[in-house]
């Protein structure tokens, strides 16, 4: 299912880049570390026909991925920008293939593409959504819970999550806390849609654990072993009757269709912001229809400008399980939209004005700002 019509091109004049230091709720821990404030990279895209926003969901620290906010920065600012201002007028499809010289940095190139994509679809008056070949005005969502202090602790945040309206839990585990706090969840809340996200924090070494899952009838076991182990994988996909779901790995339409090649995983979690962009997104969303593997839409701990972007790209028909497009609240007091996504029951709705479909605080915007830059041509 390919763009049905491609976006108008745009005369780019410049980019302006932001980094943001945004307060989160709570801490949000997984098995790589905890998180109290969301640094993240903003991106303007200056065009003779009006601006357009992406975001680029690098973290402080290689922690998660290898992109990291200040990697992220250098590159952009030093080698991705400049290839896009010396091309001058072009069409959002244009931007993977002039940035394609320059290897890796997914994150960063996702966050211009957005940006240019945005400015283009508002020139035209066509929402994200209908560009993409969204089929539905509204998303069912799902929350991602961190790590709690206890397996009793975990119990009474998913409790608040389900109070609110959500459809589905996602917890996060490692080793050592796993097969007991999956259990407080699943015994305390029964018939509730349960996902466990590893976060590639095991081994096959660990396989003995992790078949202690299937008990607890999940929906699936999200990236359990390390970004690269595509083999390994399937080996212990032949071992779980829990279906094994990648994220981390899941870098590029070519790594998923080696993916599901080898057998390695029966769902994909699709992120827009670690494939390079929303339109390598959907080529994975059409791979994965056509194999009929169910994928979904992860989240990166996003701003409204990516939230506005997942909710469009979940709405595609493949997306058939609850992704992480949750509500703004759940993450920040204060977000930098005017509206920011809400949950109305269990659902997130898709935007449906030009481009994003949301404006920028500016206010909210400056007050969270800790590092400017524009590049003109």
């Amino acid at each position: 299912m390919p763009i049905a019509r491609p976006a108008a091109s745009v005369a780019l004049e410049g980019f302006e880049l932001r980094v943001l230091n945004v307060p989160l709720v709570a801490p949000f821990t997984t098995s790589f570390g905890t998180e109290t404030v969301r640094e993240v990279i903003i991106v303007r895209a200056l065009t003779t026909d009006g601006d357009g926003w992406g975001e680029i969901v690098t973290q402080a620290s290689p922690l998660y991925s290898s992109e990291y906010t200040q990697g992220a920065w250098d590159v952009a600012t030093r080698f991705l920008v400049p290839a896009l201002l010396g091309r001058g007028t072009l069409a959002p499809e244009d931007v993977a293939p002039i940035l394609e010289p320059f290897v890796g940095h997914r994150m960063a190139k996702a966050g211009l593409e957005l940006a240019v994509l945005d400015a283009a679809l508002r020139a035209e008056g066509r929402p994200l959504g209908e560009y993409l070949g969204a089929v539905r005005d509204r998303v069912p969502s799902g929350v991602s819970v961190g790590i709690q202090r206890d397996p009793a602790a975990l119990v009474e945040s998913v409790r608040g999550y389900l109070d609110e309206g959500y459809v589905r839990i996602k917890i996060k585990i490692k080793p050592g806390r796993d097969v007991a706090d999956t259990a407080a969840v699943r015994a305390e809340f029964g018939a509730t849609p349960l996902q466990v996200d590893a976060n590639s924090a095991y081994t096959l070494a660990d396989i003995e654990t992790l078949a202690e899952l299937d008990r607890f009838d999940l929906l699936l076991i999200e990236q359990p072993l390390q970004e690269d182990d595509i083999v390994d994988h399937a080996t212990l996909a032949r071992h779980l009757t829990t279906p094994v779901c990648l994220d981390e790995s899941i870098v590029s339409l070519k790594a998923a269709t080696d993916a599901l090649a080898l057998g390695a995983a029966s769902v994909v979690n699709i992120k827009a912001g670690r494939v390079g962009g929303y339109l390598e997104a959907v080529r994975i969303h059409d791979l994965c229809r056509d194999a009929s593997v169910p994928v979904w839409c992860g989240g990166m701990l996003e701003t409204g400008i990516g939230r506005a972007a997942n909710a469009a790209l979940a709405a595609l028909p493949g997306f058939t399980l609850p992704g992480d497009v949750s509500a703004s609240s759940r993450f920040y007091h204060r977000d930098i939209v005017t509206e920011p996504a809400v949950l109305e029951d269990g659902h997130v709705r898709v935007p449906t004005g030009p481009g994003l479909g949301v404006e920028i605080d500016p206010l909210a915007l400056d007050d969270f700002t800790v590092a400017r830059e524009i590049l003109r041509r």
